[in-house]
């Protein structure tokens, strides 16, 4: 199926207003609509609910975006300057920043109407002034802010609200606002338009649409494989790859995968913060890497950051953005050739989203996922989750630990970012939810510090009780790391005034920094208690799907048996 179809914008119906035909082709460069374009606009335009399940990267943004515009331009009474017609709802800010930046571009053909950006990490207050002195007919948030100022302010009206957009629903869900979302739609008129817009379409996402949404139509469109009897939400033209290599390997295989690819625009996902702000640190550094740009994006970042580097990246011809999960989802990215996931998600829901930053709008793609040896059946569950990947042979490429090392050595930022970026790592790595391929108590520890480029390991409990072992790990001899200095003069200073105040706990405070706090001692076991019936009953298909692929290899089930248990013969 192509991406783009032969029909174009102009000939859908109920027709488009001219001013919205020419941002669409002259703004935006698009004549010829996307089958979740062609299928969504002309309901939610007919005064249709709408729940859309279809892949990342097909056009949903203008799916929802070009009916919005058309609904308010179509009202018989204008709105007043504080009447909200429109609300769209994204679950990150990064996302929320992309809607509105081309909603704006169709909301100044509107007349006497604006558009207003409600997102957190920025002053509330500044933000209810706004309210108050500007207004807003088109809402773009996130939940949070939105619910935030719906609550606080009085000087927005919500009663001749049209049309309501909750974009990556499941995301929303899964991140945790579901009670705002409720909210939200508790405060809006009953007799309006709704639409759930979603890549994967979970039980919590049902729930949602029948409480929000009148009689919708539902929208399914997904990529389909030439030959293949399934269908699959990752993209038509995307290559995936896996790269199977020993924890001491990894950071080599990936800078010479960098250096190689230096003329092509990369993102690299971590599962932590603390990874992407050590690998941004260190690897910059490398003589190999001096003429690859590296920008780095968290969510631990302020807004203002954030914001700078994502338009810093999206700006490049070429080069590499380390990033989390931050950046996973509906981030529309132009030009991204290659992902490459440094460490597969925790939630595997999450790697298809990941993957689809790049093969977008009918485009090719190129993705790449790291393995250690004891992980490979990773590469058989996707296939079972019907996404197509194969195995990428591994070359010799030149050791870069003894240079991680010395720039540790060199200065304590990178030495300190780098035991945190480590344990981060395997704290993380416990929450995998794909527990049976995923064994945090069958990780090489040893191997993995040595991939970090650690001087010495951290002190830990799983290795002090003997539940881990530090074997293949090689401590850097006749060292004392309390006597490594920032490069920083100023910070090193600073640090040497404190010594010389409490020269007997700089150790131990040292060591403080590292290990969990009492909240993160906690946190597993609060997690454990607070997951829904709907996260074990996916925990439990998981591992069910997984017991099958055991029984198929040993040859207890045959391959037609298993397909039928799979429900994959005829499966669309």
């Amino acid at each position: 199926m192509e991406v783009v179809t032969k029909i174009e914008f102009a000939a859908l119906e109920p027709k488009l207003s001219p001013e919205t035909l020419r941002v669409l082709e002259q703004q935006l460069g698009f004549s010829r609509a996307t089958p979740v374009q062609v299928a969504t606009i002309p309901l939610l335009c007919s005064f249709k609910d709408v729940a859309v399940d279809a892949a990342t990267g097909s056009g949903k943004t203008l799916a929802f975006v070009v009916p919005v515009v058309e609904i308010l331009r179509r009202l018989a009474t204008p709105l007043r300057r504080n009447e909200v017609g429109a609300m769209i709802i994204s679950p990150t800010r990064e996302l929320a920043s992309q809607i509105f930046g081309v909603a704006q571009k169709f909301v100044k053909t509107l007349e006497n109407l604006t558009a207003l950006l409600l997102v957190g990490g920025t002053d509330v207050t500044a933000d209810l002034e706004r309210v108050k002195e500007q207004g807003g007919n088109v809402l773009i948030g996130t939940p949070g802010r939105l619910h935030d100022i719906m609550e606080r302010s009085t000087a927005l009206e919500f009663r001749h609200l049209e049309i309501l957009i909750l974009d990556e629903a499941d995301r929303l869900l899964d991140m945790g606002f579901q009670r705002q979302v409720s909210a939200i739609i508790e405060l809006l008129p009953k007799q309006r338009r709704t639409g759930l817009f979603s890549a994967t379409q979970t039980q919590a996402v049902e729930e949602l649409s029948k409480a929000g949404l009148r009689n919708p139509v539902r929208v399914e469109v997904r990529s389909e494989v030439k030959g293949a009897s399934t269908t699959f939400k990752t993209p038509a033209g995307l290559n995936i790859e896996y790269l199977e290599c020993e924890g001491e390997e990894k950071s080599s295989q990936l800078v010479n995968f960098l250096r190689e690819n230096a003329s092509r625009k990369t993102i690299v996902y971590f599962m932590t913060c603390a990874s992407v702000d050590y690998w941004g640190t260190v690897l910059p550094r490398l003589k190999t890497l001096k003429d690859v740009p590296i920008v780095v994006l968290h969510g631990k970042m302020k807004q203002s950051v954030r914001v700078k580097a994502l338009e810093k990246f999206t700006a490049m011809p070429a080069g590499v953005l380390f990033c989390t999960d931050v950046a996973a989802r509906g981030l529309d990215i132009p030009g991204v050739d290659w992902i490459v996931q440094y460490d597969p998600p925790q939630d595997p829901n999450v790697f298809v989203h990941r993957v689809g930053r790049t093969a977008r709008m009918g485009r090719a793609g190129d993705a790449l996922v790291f393995l250690l040896p004891k992980e490979d059946a990773y590469a058989e569950f996707l296939r079972i989750r019907n996404v197509p990947i194969e195995k990428r042979e591994k070359t010799e490429v030149p050791d870069i630990i003894p240079k991680l090392r010395a720039a540790a050595m060199k200065d304590r930022d990178v030495m300190e970012k780098g035991l945190k970026a480590f344990v981060s790592y395997f704290r993380a790595y416990k929450e995998h939810h794909c527990t049976f391929i995923f064994q945090w108590k069958q990780l090489e520890l040893g191997k993995v510090a040595m991939s970090f480029g650690l001087l010495q390991l951290p002190s830990m409990p799983e290795l002090k009780r003997g539940v881990l072992t530090s074997q293949h790990f090689t401590p850097v001899e006749n060292i004392d790391v309390d006597s490594i200095p920032y490069r920083e003069k100023a910070r090193e200073k600073q640090r040497r005034k404190n010594l010389e105040k409490k020269p007997d706990t700089s150790r131990r405070e040292e060591r403080k920094a590292l290990a969990p706090s009492k909240h993160q001692k906690d946190r597993p076991a609060k997690r454990t208690k607070k997951r829904s019936h709907r996260d074990r009953e996916e925990l439990e298909e998981i591992n069910s799907d997984y017991r099958l692929l055991k029984k198929l290899k040993k040859g207890s089930i045959s391959e037609k048996a298993y397909s039928k248990l799979m429900s994959l013969e005829g499966d669309v």
